[in-house]
């Protein structure tokens, strides 16, 4: 069976995404990698995560994504060193030039191309595997058919393709607008989601000056280079048939809940098959209208007309950190009131159990009626016993 990958921005959400049933992990050091808003880790973190990882039987995968400058050399060394004492199981890589430091430096470490490499035909993945690269992640761009015929050329390489998760309108990712608008390079780890903004156009000449036109598909505007999110929760199947060995979920900005919702779906789906419920199950976190994008060819209805994401269609309430018999201590993360019915998120047989809130206690032991303290943990009455990494939810 494939592997199911997950994105992980802090060792909380590494956590969650594991106990959710994801077999590995990707994650940032402080450096060097293209999400470094992200909380990310230490190398005395990456070590931590990696022990955490390999004591569950699971893998740690650190990107080291970026495309360098000559300035970067010198502390790319010392960060491929770090990760081969960390214990990391792999790095993620999209330079050349960095993978020629990661080979001379921790010939062990294992490498995998990331998609901004963007790997698009067998002979760039034959290119890569001549180098020393056990795993290509491919470029989003390219259709099932295309990827099936890669393997059947190059069938002794590891394929690793996203199954879900934020689209870049760029290339794989290669995008000059944060760097231009906002001074912030995407290719360094700085995208400022330029993409995602309103633009209106204005025609000025010597003659004359109209002033800002709104460039609209609908009465809201246009979001032209706005990408719907990737759904290919129906075809996990069909990609595993066209040779990919490890399913990737993006997301290391996204919040645990959301991990955890769509990290447990897909577990399930893998597990047990696709089902109605599971595919209405990735509509109660927040996401993007969804797409297939290009796994069946070319494909031109892959733009967001809509200026942001959708909310979902539950409330993240609370984590759980103690379940008992009759009752549950669970960690605020939305405000909720007596009376109000949560629902079980779990990779256990309570998922989509669902008690009315009929007594509520706040850490000083005070009966209360309103829960809106933010971290405050509230004992709850509840009729199954839930576990420490659970969630509770609302339904909209």
């Amino acid at each position: 069976m494939p592997e199911l990958l997950a994105p992980a921005g802090n060792f909380a959400k590494l956590k969650t995404a594991f106990y959710f049933g994801a077999d590995a992990a990707y994650v940032g050091g402080k450096n060097f990698s293209l999400r470094s808003f992200a909380d990310n880790f230490s190398y005395d973190g990456l070590k931590t995560a990696a022990e955490y990882a390999h004591s569950l039987g699971k893998k740690i995968y650190v990107t080291v994504n970026i495309y360098a400058r000559n300035s970067d050399e010198a502390e790319l060394c010392e960060c491929f060193a770090r990760l081969r004492e960390a214990g990391a199981d792999a790095a993620i890589v999209s330079d050349c030039g960095v993978f020629s430091i990661a080979k001379k430096v921790a010939p062990e470490l294992a490498l995998h191309i990331s998609t901004q490499a963007n790997v698009t035909n067998a002979s760039a993945v034959r290119f890569w595997r001549d180098l020393g690269a056990s795993r290509i992640i491919l470029a989003r761009e390219l259709s099932l058919e295309e990827i099936s015929e890669i393997h059947a050329r190059v069938p002794d390489i590891q394929l690793e393709a996203f199954v879900h998760g934020a689209m870049c309108i760029s290339y794989s990712g290669r995008c000059l607008l944060s760097d231009y608008l906002a001074g912030r390079p995407s290719n360094r780890g700085e995208c400022v989601q330029a993409c995602r903004w309103k633009y209106s156009v204005r025609k000025a000449d010597e003659k004359s000056d109209s002033g800002w036109m709104d460039v609209e598909e609908d009465g809201r505007g246009s979001y032209i280079f706005n990408s719907k999110d990737l759904n290919m929760s129906e075809h996990l199947g069909e990609m595993e048939k066209a040779g990919i060995c490890s399913f990737k979920i993006e997301g290391r900005m996204k919040s645990e809940y959301y991990l955890a919702t769509v990290i447990n779906a897909y577990r399930r789906i893998m597990d047990g098959g696709f089902t109605p419920v599971l595919g209405r199950e990735l509509a109660t976190a927040a996401h993007r209208d969804y797409t297939t994008a290009y796994a069946f060819g070319a494909n031109a209805n892959t733009v967001n007309y809509t200026d942001s994401q959708t909310k979902g269609d539950c409330d993240y309430i609370a984590n759980v950190v103690e379940g008992g018999e009759g009752f549950v201590k669970a960690e605020m993360r939305g405000r909720f009131c007596v009376g109000d019915v949560l629902e079980a998120l779990s990779p256990t047989d309570n998922f989509l159990k669902s008690f009315e809130v009929k007594s509520a206690v706040d850490s000083r032991g005070e009966s209360v009626r309103d829960c809106k303290l933010v971290q405050e943990i509230y004992t709850l009455n509840c009729p199954f016993r839930l576990r420490a990494g659970d969630i509770l939810r609302r339904r909209k």
